[in-house]
């Protein structure tokens, strides 16, 4: 009655007892089979070794690696490139791999999955850290696996280390390149940079402060020479007018020459002191003019001091002698000394010129200053990125160089082969308790399939539960099943019809277990 109303725990276990040698044969015979299968089938050696990586001699810090791409992901690139056509074909050639009868193409398919490639997740390298992987080939010939086992490490281990040595190559000529192109634009930006300095020398900012500077001292030289101006014009003045003064006289001194008179020796000697001061206050004691001075003045003094008393004038009434006009010598120094102010007074006014046009030269410099800065600033920043990038492509080739170099001494990071190949002892296929196992599975759910198809088709009525379930009506009794005693007779036309309250002999089960009143 399975399936015509739900079962109890006492329903499955009545139906395992009806029907349990339905599971047991199945179960017995099905694993049976499976392992007699093993034996026809043709067993598969698999060979394996382990790769671990070995990082690089030297710190990173020291040098920087060239490749910092994920494992996993350089593991899924090397093994497209190892696993394709153009590499397997050598190897199922060599070893003769395929079944009879396969395509190359075939052959190529299977050797790519007997190929297998399990990298190990490490707990101690962090995420997505790799010490290593398993490589792995399954062949029927255990001397066949090893040596394409083997084979595939080498090539896994050769591509790796010519991966990372491409890599650093082509990373060190892209930036040899880049660096060519940089410093191309640098020497442009050095050349326009220099132009621009050679145009407006003297004009640019950092020439500011020396240009104020020079402009501080042009303005007191200018105010200098202005005062030392000044004082000449006003000595040529007082010459001039002392001059005026003198008037010019004719001394008939027939056969001597005309001397100085104690006023004019007196004036000279003013003037010599007054020059005397003035060279005291912008030379030193020792200067050649100063001492030239002083000796003048001592001469002076020293023919004044020396001079006779003047000699009273001559009458009226006698009669000069034939006189030869001359000027004094007073008057012919005093006419020197004006012409002496004169050029000297022309030479300042020369010096002065000069120094007002060099004033408005730096006052012009001076206020083309911000314009010439902003000019500058652009050259300059264009000149200042062209120089940061050029020193960064510089220290990026400077690294990849050095990682180059140490790819090629095979001191960077490499696969290192820790277990060689194996050579298989036993098969990995076919798994006799593997398909033992599966074989009692399958055995056990074989059993269960037909036990419950039979209890589905089964309208036997057993208990109130399935007379009910078929009929929906009450049950007015029991009859128990009579099983007749040792030596008795079969019971008749009405089997198991024992009056109520009979009870069986012990080792004889009772012919009646109970009377049922179903509804009243």
């Amino acid at each position: 009655m399975l399936g015509h109303r739900p079962l109890n725990f006492e329903d499955y276990i009545a139906i395992l007892k009806r029907r349990g040698w339905i599971i047991f044969i199945p179960a017995l015979l099905v694993p049976v089979l499976a392992v007699a299968i093993t034996y026809r089938l043709t067993p598969q050696y698999t060979s394996q070794t382990l790769v671990l990586i070995q990082p690089q001699t030297v710190p990173d810090t020291f040098v920087k690696p060239i490749l910092v791409e994920d494992l996993d992901s350089r593991l899924a690139s090397m093994k497209e490139q190892i696993l394709s056509r153009s590499r397997l074909e050598p190897i199922i050639e060599r070893y003769n791999l395929g079944g009879p009868g396969m395509d190359m193409d075939d052959k190529v398919a299977k050797t790519r999955k007997e190929i297998g490639i399990k990298p190990i997740q490490s707990e101690t390298m962090g995420s997505g850290g790799l010490p290593g992987f398993f490589i792995s080939f399954t062949a029927s010939d255990p001397h066949t696996a090893q040596l394409v086992c083997r084979e595939i490490t080498s090539l896994f281990v050769s591509q790796n280390l010519q991966e990372r040595e491409q890599s650093a190559e082509g990373t060190t000529q892209f930036l040899q390149g880049q660096l060519q192109q940089a410093k191309q634009d640098l020497d442009s930006q050095d050349e326009k940079l220099a132009e621009f300095e050679r145009q407006h020398m003297g004009d640019l900012p950092d020439q500011q402060d020396s240009n104020m500077d020079m402009l501080n001292s042009l303005n007191s030289e200018l105010q200098a020479a202005t005062q030392a101006l000044a004082r000449l014009e006003q000595d040529r003045s007082l010459e001039e007018a002392m001059m005026a003064q003198e008037t010019p006289q004719a001394e008939f001194l027939p056969g001597q020459n005309q001397k100085s008179s104690p006023q004019e020796q007196a004036v000279q000697l003013q003037k010599l002191e007054a020059r005397l001061t003035d060279l005291r206050t912008r030379y030193t004691a020792d200067y050649p003019d100063v001492l030239s001075t002083e000796r003048e003045i001592n001469d002076l003094r020293k023919q004044m001091a020396e001079a006779p008393p003047p000699k009273p004038a001559p009458k009226a009434s006698a009669a000069p002698p034939q006189p030869t006009l001359m000027d004094s010598p007073a008057l012919l120094r005093m006419r020197m000394q004006i012409k002496a102010l004169g050029d000297e007074i022309q030479q300042k006014k020369q010096q002065q010129a000069v120094i007002q046009s060099q004033i408005r030269q730096y006052q012009d410099r001076i206020q083309s200053t911000p314009l010439i800065a902003a000019q500058m600033k652009d050259l300059t920043r264009n000149h200042q990125t062209a120089q940061e990038f050029y020193d960064s492509l510089l220290d990026k080739l400077n690294k990849a160089q050095m990682a180059t170099d140490l790819e090629r001494r095979q001191e960077g990071e490499q696969f290192h082969v820790m277990d060689d190949a194996n050579l298989p002892d036993a098969p990995t296929f076919p798994n006799r308790p593997m398909f033992a196992g599966g074989g009692l599975v399958a055995g056990l759910g074989i059993g269960l399939l037909v036990i419950a198809f039979l209890e589905y088709n089964d309208k036997s009525l057993r208990s109130e539960r399935d007379v009910w379930a078929f009929t929906k009506l009450p049950t007015l009794a029991m009859i128990g099943k009579v099983r007749p005693a040792k030596g008795a007779r079969k019971p008749g036309s009405f089997p198991g019809s024992v009056l109520p309250g009979n009870r069986s002999k012990k080792g004889i089960p009772a012919t009646n277990k109970s009377l049922a009143n179903a509804g009243g």
